[in-house]
């Protein structure tokens, strides 16, 4: 194993369960935690160590990888004081898996090379249960060979792992995801209000209908959570509308819109006025049952 010792930045939903994957594949992964609560509960079930900086968590690493909240927890951890770049050892690679803004992508890669460092942009799709079982898609930006390099260590937590060029192209990648599931995100929840504003049965009319060309990921996997009153984060809606900011900010400088992106970023931007920003994604349908859209429809 070429990459015996990882740093892992970030403890949150997915990287807890990344952490697990990785420790049960023999790797040895060190932690940092901006809370060191996370970082311990997660290192009492993996076997991983907990430790008190990044500094302590890369500087024996073979690997870096982070999977923060936001760009700009991206930048602190990579450029701040006492971050990776400060302190990983020459000609280690460094993996960011945070869901991030391409340019910054592409700014990290070329500052990186001044630290000797190789960078890749390797944002993920799957949701929180993807992350458990290792079925992961994984979106690659960076040098062909690095990536090759460390592929195995990919392999671990991905089913889909996919080169898609150079530095930030990982990132441009995750954006045309996300786009994709903003719109599978509001359709199936709007054939379930549908279906219930109706008098079908939910649960018989997404089986009847997931079988045929309306199937998709949301159906089969968020869907049976949106049933059964399951809000909790797999994906937090307040990252979700992240994305789509960074998405819109992107299509500013293209001069180009994307109308249902944005009418999706509004109904989100009104979950998190209502106080469900750690609600899980498939929490939309709280917005049709408080009645907010009919109202503001009306109006």
């Amino acid at each position: 194993m070429e990459f015996k010792r990882i740093g892992f930045i970030g403890t949150g939903v997915m990287g807890a369960a990344m952490v697990a994957r990785l420790c049960r594949d023999g790797y040895d992964v060190t932690l940092f935690n901006r809370t060191r609560e996370k970082a311990e509960v997660t290192a009492c079930v993996t076997g991983a160590r907990c430790v008190d900086s990044i500094a302590e968590a890369v500087k024996e690493a073979d690997a870096v990888i982070t999977i923060v909240g936001y760009p700009a927890d991206v930048e602190q951890v990579m450029m701040g004081d006492g971050g990776v770049f400060d302190c990983a050892r020459p000609g280690t690679i460094v993996i960011d898996m945070t869901t991030s803004s391409p340019s910054l992508a592409a700014k990290l890669f070329e500052q990186g090379k001044d630290k000797s460092l190789q960078l890749l942009d390797a944002p993920v799709s799957g949701g929180d249960v993807g992350a458990r079982e290792g079925t992961l898609s994984i979106m690659v930006g960076g040098e062909r060979e690095v990536f090759d390099r460390v592929l195995p260590i990919f392999s671990v937590l991905g089913e889909n792992v996919v080169y898609m060029g150079s530095a930030g192209c990982g990132q441009h990648t995750k954006a045309a995801n996300q786009i994709a599931v903003a719109g599978a995100t509001a359709a199936m929840t709007e054939a379930i209000v549908y279906a219930e504003k109706t008098g079908l049965d939910p649960a018989t009319m997404l089986r009847a209908i997931g079988a045929g060309a309306a199937g998709s990921w949301q159906i089969s996997n968020m869907a049976p959570r949106v049933l059964s009153g399951d809000h909790d984060p797999g994906f937090f809606i307040k990252h979700f509308i992240k994305d789509m900011r960074i998405i819109e900010s992107e299509m500013v400088d293209r001069e180009t819109q994307l109308p249902m992106l944005e009418t999706v970023l509004r109904l989100y931007e009104r979950m998190a006025e209502k106080g469900y920003e750690d609600k899980g994604t498939q929490a939309l349908i709280r917005l049709y049952k408080d009645a907010d859209i009919a109202t503001n429809n009306k109006n």
